[in-house]
């Protein structure tokens, strides 16, 4: 009798492991089955995101076209270009132009190929580097603008006083094309120092005064040719020469902006332009460094690599 009273309770609980199982196998044929059916129905058709991502895809590709096919034609057009420039820079100076972009270029893919090469932790250490030393200037540079401007607040109207412009209008920055320091004479071929800037721009061009200040003398010589030349004060003075007309007279007052003569090809000239100078305490220095008011800094390093190519001068 013990025997069959401790046989009797344990069918059931057969019964209900059996129940159990079964049912844990219907729901795995189930979900196997539901997996089935998702990736057979995902290989013959599109879900609707699947099928938006595809068309977008082809829209991408299509633009994609279009413009690898306007940047093929505008780079045979800026090279035929450049290939003008350089035609003209040979017969003008007998010599090959520097080619300061493509060195700059040069070295900034290197350093983007060198990037490729290293780990995501190393990538991000050199990246918090960076920040933390942007973050750094940023702090100087705020500190130096603060500076400046209480200097400036300071010096009240004589910042206009500061030849702070260009003489010309030359917003593309192409038309400066020698700079300050030693450069071949066009015409003995021997090196010489230039003490200002020389834009290449067409005869009849107009001038600019750089700053507020009084006409100091007009003149013409064999070399300079028709020149204006600007005293404004506290030690600055300026000076454009190789002009074709001479719009101010001897003791004129004139402002920053003002229209004092237009450009030409007088006197020792390779071909017209401006020859611009600028003298502090009667020493010439390097104009590039003055035209803080008109150039940002991006700009001012263009500009100062196009000074660093060691052009031949017009005069």
């Amino acid at each position: 009798m013990k025997e069959k009273q401790q046989e009797i309770p344990t069918k059931p609980a057969k019964r209900r492991r059996k129940q159990l199982l079964k049912l844990v196998v219907t729901c795995f044929s189930w979900l196997g089955a539901a997996i089935l059916y998702y990736c057979a129905f995902s290989i013959f058709f599109d879900t609707p995101m699947e099928y938006r991502l595809k068309h977008r895809a082809d829209r991408m590709k299509q633009e994609y076209a279009a413009l690898e096919s306007r940047y093929d034609t505008l780079s045979l057009v800026l090279e035929n270009l450049s290939e003008r420039d350089r035609a003209i820079f040979r017969s003008l100076f007998e010599s090959d132009p520097y080619d300061f972009d493509s060195e700059y270029e040069a070295d900034r893919n290197a350093t983007y190929e060198a990037m490729f090469n290293h780990s995501t932790r190393r990538l991000k250490r050199d990246l918090r580097e960076r920040v933390n030393k942007m973050e750094l200037e940023m702090k100087r540079l705020n500190e130096s603008y603060q500076a400046l401007q209480a200097e400036i607040e300071r010096t009240g109207d004589a910042s206009h006083h500061i030849p702070a412009i260009q003489p010309v209008i030359n917003k593309q920055l192409s038309l400066l094309t020698t700079s300050y320091g030693m450069r071949i004479h066009p015409f003995y071929k021997t090196l010489q120092s230039h003490q200002g800037v020389d834009y290449a721009i067409p005869e009849g061009s107009r001038v600019f005064a750089t700053a507020d200040g009084k006409v100091k003398e007009v003149r013409r010589s064999s070399t300079s040719g028709q020149t204006v030349i600007l005293d404004h004060g506290n030690g600055y003075e300026t000076s454009y020469s190789h002009l074709s007309r001479i719009s101010v007279m001897r003791g004129q007052q004139v402002r920053r902006g003002d229209i004092i003569a237009l450009s030409g090809d007088t006197g020792l000239s390779l071909a017209p332009h401006l020859h611009y100078e600028v003298r502090l305490n009667g020493m010439r220095v390097d104009p590039i460094h003055y035209f803080f008011m008109e150039l940002n800094p991006t700009e001012y390093q263009r500009l100062m690599r196009i000074a660093q190519s060691g052009m031949q001068a017009f005069d």
